[in-house]
Formats: structure tokens, sequence, C-alpha cells
């Protein structure tokens, strides 16, 4: 009998021990926090606190659940480790439907994405898992399945996915609006043409993303024309497009893209070298609400190109010609007569300008924030000067760069000093530039940054017959 006593007694000492253990664990993780890729989404904790706290008493559910949609994928992971109550209520679907594991890219594996769909089903909108590399097609088939009301989809940096997560999302996502994809080096062709319902899948269902607004297949090498003019035909609604760095778009896929998208208002081909005029001249005649435009590098551009937009485009408000090397004074002007609501111009490399288009821009672009001009080396203080004083300077020009422009002097940063929204200033390797002359400047505009380089003073050569000092090998010599 005492043997059984002490034996009762032994167990209930044990498992007090071991729920006060939990009960420390779980304070630890509640404090702590367990990330996503950490946390149990398959069942509800048994040893959890109690339900009867004040709060859950004086609050309905109804409310609870507002506050707790108000919260970040951690918080909700914390919150759903305090008692069952709460974890029922904080893995309540109508909470996850943005979800952003960005801060969790290194850790989320495939399993973490099943658990959140079944568990979020049709109230998840919203998924970034940019920069999960360990995510997998199975996973993205599984998601698709899943959520069918997802919108938004940002799977950028995703390396490991191929044309058969887009073959699942054409066939189970027909409300998705919004698909990142740059740097996912196996998509080809084929997921475009799964996403704009031209490409029948492996079960011949045909079904397509016919709402896709925005898409972005940035540096995704083997997309082609081809590719693009399949998803101009089936996703009219089209209003984003971004293939920066793809080469082998050229102008038959572009220009498609502007006959069948009359609602494009951004695109960036930046690194498309294979663009020429005909592909942006196509643009101006057929995309009057184009806002913004990125044919960095394509170097095959001319004035003809400036010309189209001008006449065309009149609600452009980010231009973005670096290295475009071929555009003179004469482009610009046509471009700036009618293209008064440009807020952001990069011209970086754009050799051929001079104070010319500076003058242009001064007169007519008065909402103009940010102008890069570096490595344009006609540039000289007479255009700062208009610049300083035009409309947009007083009012609205926050960033100016001007690196590599040799002949700027002290005498632009004094042109500039009027310009009480100027936040930030580039002048690095303009010779001309001195200490003396950004103090100045910064007496005027005290909250200004200033980026410079000063190359180090060469030592002078030694005076006298100072004795010469050679190494040893030199020596032996």
């Amino acid at each position: 009998m005492n043997n059984h006593n002490h034996n009762n007694h032994y167990s209930t000492h044990s498992k007090h021990k071991s729920e006060e253990k939990s009960r420390r664990k779980r304070r630890s993780n509640s404090k702590n926090g367990a990330p996503p890729c950490n946390f149990d989404w398959t069942s509800i904790s048994q040893n959890t606190y109690e339900d009867d706290a004040v709060i859950n008493k004086k609050l309905p559910k109804e409310l609870l659940l507002r506050i707790f949609s108000y919260l970040d994928v951690v918080s909700l992971c914390r919150c759903a480790q305090v008692s069952k109550y709460w974890n029922m209520l904080a893995l309540d679907g109508s909470n996850w439907q943005k979800i952003d594991l960005f801060d969790f890219q290194t850790d989320i594996e495939g399993r973490v994405v099943e658990y959140m769909s079944q568990r979020c089903g049709g109230f998840l909108k919203s998924l970034s898992l940019k920069g999960c590399q360990s995510i997998t097609d199975g996973a993205l088939q599984n998601f698709a399945q899943q959520c069918r009301h997802i919108e938004t989809l940002i799977l950028s940096k995703c390396t490991s996915i191929t044309d058969v997560t887009c073959e699942s999302l054409g066939k189970y996502s027909s409300k998705l609006r919004k698909l990142d994809l740059s740097s996912c080096p196996d998509i080809t062709d084929a997921s475009l043409k799964y996403l704009s319902n031209t490409s029948p899948s492996s079960t011949g269902q045909v079904r397509g993303c016919p709402l896709l607004a925005y898409l972005d297949v940035s540096w995704c090498n083997n997309v082609t024309n081809e590719g693009v003019i399949a998803l101009a035909q089936g996703c009219t609604k089209i209003n984003t497009f971004f293939c920066r760095g793809c080469t082998q778009i050229g102008n038959d896929g572009i220009e498609m893209l502007a006959t069948c998208a009359e609602h494009l208002m951004k695109l960036n081909v930046q690194n498309c070298q294979n663009i020429t005029d005909d592909a942006i001249i196509k643009i101006g005649s057929n995309c009057p609400g184009l806002t913004l435009l990125c044919a960095s590098m394509c170097n095959h551009l001319t004035d003809a190109s400036l010309v189209a937009l001008g006449k065309g485009c009149l609600e452009l408000r980010t231009l973005e010609v670096s290295g475009c090397t071929h555009l003179t004074d004469s482009g610009f002007q046509e471009l700036t007569r009618n293209c008064h609501k440009l807020e952001k111009m990069d011209l970086e490399d754009c050799i051929q300008i001079t104070d010319a288009t500076l003058g242009h821009i001064a007169s007519h672009c008065h909402q103009l924030n940010a102008l890069s001009l570096s490595h344009c080396e006609l540039i000289t203080d007479e255009g700062i000067r208009q610049i300083g004083s035009s409309l947009c300077a007083t009012e609205n020009l926050r960033i100016l760069e001007l690196d590599n422009c040799p002949l700027i002097t002290d005498a632009a940063l004094e042109h500039l000093q009027g310009c009480q929204s100027l936040q930030r200033i580039e002048i690095y390797d303009c010779q001309l530039i001195t200490r003396a002359g950004i103090r100045r400047l910064r007496n005027h505009l005290q909250d200004i940054l200033v980026h410079a380089y000063f190359a180090p003073v060469t030592p002078p050569p030694s005076v006298g017959g100072g004795r010469q000092r050679y190494c040893k090998c030199c020596v032996i010599l």
C-alpha cells in the first residue's frame, strides 16, 4: 500500500514537473516567437494556458479576430501558442489573407507552404515567397489547388521552380492578378502560355489567368518573343510587364504587347538589346496611358523613340534610358515638349546630350523630382544653372546625380543652393568640385546628403640629396 501511494505521489510529482516545464517552454516561445518555418501547423497543442482569461470573457470572438487581423506572421504564431482558444483564433483563415515569408526565406520548405495552404484555403489572397529557394513545384501545385482565390503571388528568386508551377496556376488560379517570376532560371515560354490560356495542360484542361495584370519575368533568360506574344494574346488586361535581362525578347514580342494590351502602363525592357525604335514607336502609338518606361542599355534606340513617346505617351512619369548612347538633344526636346508630367529621368551615359537638354527639361518638366546625368560629360555649370532656377528645382527636385561630369565646378553647386527640396546629390569623380564648394552648399541645405570622393594627395617627390632606398634584391643585382 505504501509503495502504491509512493508510486502515485512520484507519478503526480513527475506530471506536475513535466507540465511546469512545458509551461516555461511555451512562455519562452510566446516571448521569443516561433517563425512560420518552425511552427507546428498540423495540430493544436494540448498543453496550453487556461482559456478563462479575462480578455476572452470580455471580448467577443469577432472582435478578437478583428484584432488578430492586424498582426504579422510572427505575432500570429506567438499568439497561437498562448492557449487552445487563441490557437484557434490565430490560425483562423481570415487572419492569413496576406503572408510575406521573405524574412524566413532560408528556412521555409515546401511542407510549410503546404500546411499553410490547408489552413488558409480560400482566404489567402497574397503570398510572397521571395528568395525561398527550397520551394519546389510540388508545394506550389498543392498551393494552387488549395488557394484558388490567390490574387498576388511573389516567387522571385525561387530558383527551384519550373513551368510545372505555372501549369498549376493556369489550371486553378483564375483570379490571379499579380505574378512575379523574376530570377527563376527554368521558366520558359511554356509558362507564359499556361498563364495566357493558349497552351493545354497535361490533362487537356485549358483555363489560364484572364485577370492577370502584372507579370515580372526579369532575368528569365529562356523567355522569348514567342512567350510574350502568347501572353499578349491571352492576357489582354496586362498593364505592367517587366522583362529585364531577357535578351531573347525583341521587337516582335513588344509590338504584339503594345497591340493587344491597350491598358499598358509600365514596361521595363532593360538590357533587352534586340529592342529597336520600331518597338518603342509601336508603344508610342498604341499605349497612351504609359506612365513608366525603362529601356536602359537598349543601345539601338535613337531620337525616333523619344519623338514617338513625346507624341503618344503624354502620361509618362518615369523614363530610364541609361546607356542609350544614340539619344541627342533633339530627341529630348521633342519628348519634353509634351511630356510635362515626368517625375524621374535617368539619362546616365547618354553621352551626346548637352546643356540644351537640361534647358528643355527645366522649361517643361516642372514635376521632376529625380534626375541622373552621370557620365554625361558635355554637361557644364550652365546646364545646372538652368535646372537650379527652374520650377521643378525650387519645389520638387530631391535627387540629382552628376557622377563623372568633368566640366562641373563649384559654381554648379552655387546654382543649386535654392533647391530647398534637394535631399541627395552625387558628385563622385567631379574633379573640379572642392570641399569648400560642398561646405557652402551645406550651409544653405543643411540636411542634404552629398556623396563625393576626393583622391588622396600625391606625395611630393623627395627634395635634396636624400639617401635612395633599395630593397635587398636590388642591392644584390
